[in-house]
């Protein structure tokens, strides 16, 4: 059995992405649920597969990893 087969994909589904999207946005749980059509319950589960996929701890951590990776270089090039 390969590891993708036995772990799943380190990289986040289109589901999960947009959880990040609102999260990083500084939404609560239940916002966000609202946002996607489902409950606080299911964000939450969300959210702690998406911290064991990313190797994050808490929201901030994920807000942080998300806009590094929205803005990329562009913040380096800012002071060149």
């Amino acid at each position: 059995m390969h590891a993708i087969e036995r772990y799943g994909s380190r990289t986040p589904s289109e589901r999960e992405q947009q959880v990040i999207q609102l999260v990083a946005q500084g939404l609560k749980n239940k916002e966000v649920a609202d946002a996607i059509g489902t409950t606080e319950h299911v964000v939450k589960n969300y959210l702690r597969v998406i911290y064991d996929k990313l190797g994050l701890w808490n929201r901030v951590e994920l807000a942080l990893w998300y806009e590094s990776r929205r803005t990329g270089p562009t913040l380096l090039s800012q002071y060149n």
